[in-house]
């Protein structure tokens, strides 16, 4: 430095003192600034104030000689000490060249700059408040910085700045927040642990009010909940709690909307404890805001429904996500299927007449929150005075929708989010039907396909849905259907809806009840559609038939109309290419008939066909039932036309005995044995008025070769009695078969020939199946 330069009213004595490489004159000299100071305090010259101040700040903080910055540093502290109360008229000059020595790189020098700065801002005290987002940004920098006298420096500065900031109410909030925003990023550890006392201190003072801003910062915040180190994570931890309690108890101040994406994303995140703790921040937003989550729910539930599959070891997250989803699903009510233009006249109608309307939407919303344990909580001070904007509030179905379809075609997840996805499903079937018929093309086939799950309770739910589907008033639709939409054809071009066949089942006589596509009023119009693919899938998928075939069906019955159920089934394998997949599925379904305590009210139906509506359901099972022989007796058992059972066993003398038909009449015997054919049993003592149930009976006999079932049967025709013993002198019965004046209008005959017809086709489909494999030995050179 140029000591013959001019620095008056510096002597030339404190300038070589400032310049000085030993602390210790640097101190007389800065003791000497101090008087000089106060005298130009004494005389309110201000002009000679300021350009002592200037000359310190240029001549000396910001020289390049490392003593004469030590210098100035150390005299500009001792004007701010000089001027005392004055000092805030001069805070900016001697502020921002002590900042500047902050980046120094020799850390002695920082350490004098951060001396320098304590003893400004300690006599300066309130006044240095609209410096502080400077004064921050520099202690932000060292608080991380590699010098432990440096650290400790800025941690004695922190401290007195922190001090202040809580006495004071001139605090400039607004002002801080980017500042804070930007900071609270950083990812050295003592940067953050900076930013998390800081957050802690503004929290804890009565006049700020940082939840406010709280959504400029939060994602930071979970930010460092992730820092490696224990101590700041737990500081974090302590942050984010505060936070909580203060937006339980102020939830009319809080931001929901802003702060839900930012907890879906960290509710996705790999580290346990943040999303344990997003997960409980969401928890606590979804039943403190209610219905003002629901546009977020697509997000919500991404990052919940799979967290319901997770072990043990993650236990606490997994309970937290089951609440979650158990509190975004009671928000959704039948009013958020109601269209937009309703929506636009209640809102028109709240304008018209607020007072009224207020009260019921507080009403409404008191439901729909769900606050459990809070007596004190108004649910109307969640939406704060614009409470039409709750009103207006709007499910985004389709989010929802996209979200639970690709969850459903993810082979990864587990069987607890599956279960919760189809849980969702039906609740917004049963609750916003007419805008989920929408989406029940783009769902269709892959709620079939979950149906080859490997977890019962996920086939159930998968069932409830369907089924809701298939009998729901809103599926009453018309135009473009399942089977009409382009995706479906291509997927599944074997089953298509049957056309009303040009014959009836009755005589006629009576016509009633011959549509080939049965519906009741709790049938729609994809019940139909329903009972096609689904017969499609068994027919691609063996395995599903054959393992969970029986159990789908049985479902079905408990959940959808049973006589609907057979009645179009039959209707569909009428007119099944494959003979086969017709035979077996007929036999499974038999088999359900037969044996299912579900069925019981439609086996009652069937065993006396008292009405016509029986009389067609039997005639129309029995024109499918002819795929396989031996169900079709069985039907006619179970129906107690005795004469036509006798009539096509003779028949079966035509047919190709094969090793499976005689298993299936061996498995009929046992049937009969079944208390489901008690009353079949009982009907063999009255010999005279049951000639040709015996006749079948023996007919069955014949055919089987001598094997256990024939010895069971054997020895239930024994046990006939003689009919000479049983004749009595009152036996005037009317003959089985006059008793059914409805079974008298069937047309037998035709249902005969219709059997024989059948059978012919199968014989055909055999003989030419064997062909093939006789041509193809013949080929390969056996």
């Amino acid at each position: 430095m140029n000591t013959e330069k001019d620095f008056s009213p510096l002597t030339p004595n404190i300038v070589r003192a400032l310049n000085d490489k030993l602390y210790e004159k640097r101190k007389v000299a800065a003791l000497e600034i101090e008087k000089l100071v106060r005298e130009f305090v004494a005389q309110s010259n201000a002009a000679q104030i300021k350009h002592v101040i200037q000359i310190l700040s240029q001549e000396f903080a910001l020289s390049q000689h490392p003593h004469s910055r030590k210098g100035g540093l150390i005299g500009l502290a001792a004007c701010a000490i000089a001027l005392g109360k004055d000092s805030g008229l001069y805070l900016k000059e001697m502020i921002e060249p002590v900042l500047t020595c902050f980046n120094d790189a020799d850390s002695r020098l920082r350490y004098y700059a951060c001396e320098a700065l304590y003893n400004i801002v300690k006599v300066a005290r309130g006044s240095v408040l609209p410096h502080f987002n400077v004064l921050f940004d520099g202690l932000s920098k060292l608080a991380a910085d590699p010098d432990p006298n440096v650290k400790n420096g800025s941690e004695l500065l922190d401290r007195l700045l922190k001090d202040i900031v809580t006495e004071s109410s001139k605090f400039d909030l607004v002002a801080f927040v980017p500042l804070l925003r930007e900071r609270i990023y950083s990812n050295n550890q003592y940067a953050r642990q900076f930013i998390i006392s800081w957050i802690l201190v503004l929290e804890s003072v009565p006049d700020i009010n940082l939840l406010d801003y709280l959504p400029e910062i939060l994602d930071g915040l979970f930010q460092i909940l992730g820092d490696n180190s224990k101590e700041i994570r737990k500081m974090c931890e302590v942050v984010l709690g505060e936070f909580l309690k203060e937006i339980k108890k102020n939830p009319s101040s809080v931001k929901f909307a802003e702060m839900a994406n930012i907890l879906v994303i960290h509710c996705q995140g790999s580290d346990d404890l943040i999303q344990l703790t997003a997960m409980s921040w969401m928890r606590e937003f979804i039943l403190l805001a209610g219905r003002v989550m629901l546009p977020y729910s697509s997000g919500i539930l991404t990052a919940v429904l799979p967290c319901l599959s997770y072990d043990d070891r993650k236990k606490s997250i997994k309970e937290v996500a089951n609440v979650c989803n158990q509190s975004l699903m009671k928000l959704v009510t039948p009013e958020d299927d109601e269209t937009d233009e309703a929506k636009q006249s209640v809102v028109l109608q709240m304008e018209n007449n607020p007072d009224e309307s207020l009260s019921r939407q507080d009403a409404a919303t008191d439901s729909a929150l769900n606050v459990v344990n809070n007596s004190s909580f108004d649910n109307s001070t969640v939406f704060g005075p614009g409470s039409a904007e709750r009103i207006q509030v709007t499910l985004n179905l389709d989010g929802i929708v996209h979200v639970l379809n690709r969850l459903l075609h993810d082979s990864a997840i587990g069987m607890m989010t599956r279960i919760a996805v189809l849980k969702w499903l039906y609740h917004l079937y049963i609750k916003t039907p007419r805008k989920m018929f929408r989406h029940t093309d783009i769902l269709f086939s892959i709620l079939l396909k979950t149906l080859s799950d490997e977890s019962d309770e996920v086939i159930l739910k998968d069932l409830e849905v369907l089924a809701e589907i298939a009998s729901s008033p809103a599926g009453q639709t018309e135009g473009l259907g399942l089977c009409d939409s382009p995706d479906m054809k291509l997927e599944q071009p074997e089953l298509q809806v049957p056309v009303a066949p040009k014959t009836t089942y009755l005589s006629p006589t009576n016509t009633k009840g011959t549509e080939s596509s049965p519906s009741t009023p709790t049938m729609n119009s994809y019940f139909y559609k329903f009972m096609i693919n689904l017969l499609r899938r068994f027919s691609s998928e063996r395995k599903l038939l054959e393992m969970r075939g029986a159990f789908i069906i049985r479902q079905l019955c408990l959940l959808l109309n049973a006589e609907n159920i057979f009645h179009s089934m039959a209707d569909i394998l009428l007119r099944e290419e494959d003979l086969k997949f017709a035979s077996t599925m007929v036999q499974t379904l038999n088999t359900i008939l037969l044996t299912s305590s579900e069925l019981f009210q439609l086996r009652n139906q069937l065993k006396d066909l008292k009405s016509p509506e029986s009389c067609n359901l039997f005639c129309c099972l029995y024109r499918s039932w002819c795929h396989n022989p031996v169900a079709t007796v069985s039907l006619c058992f179970l129906t107690q036309n005795y004469k036509h059972a006798y009539d096509l066993i003779q028949k079966f003398g035509d047919l190709e005995v094969t090793v499976d038909f005689l298993t299936e009449v061996d498995k009929l015997v046992q049937l009969i044995e079944c208390p489901i054919f008690t009353y079949l049993r009982l009907q063999l003592l009255d010999v005279e008025n049951n000639p040709y149930l015996i006749k079948a009976l023996y007919g069955l006999l014949m055919l089987l070769p001598q094997s256990s079932a024939f010895q069971l049967l054997s020895h239930r025709l024994q046990c006939v009695p003689n009919p000479d013993l049983m004749r009595t002198t009152h036996n005037a019965k009317t003959p089985s078969g006059s008793k059914k004046v409805e079974s008298s209008k069937v047309d037998y005959l035709e249902l005969l020939q219709h059997f024989e017809k059948v059978q012919n086709k199968h014989l055909e489909v055999r003989h030419q199946r064997a062909n093939r494999g006789d041509h193809l030995e013949k080929k390969i050179g056996f």
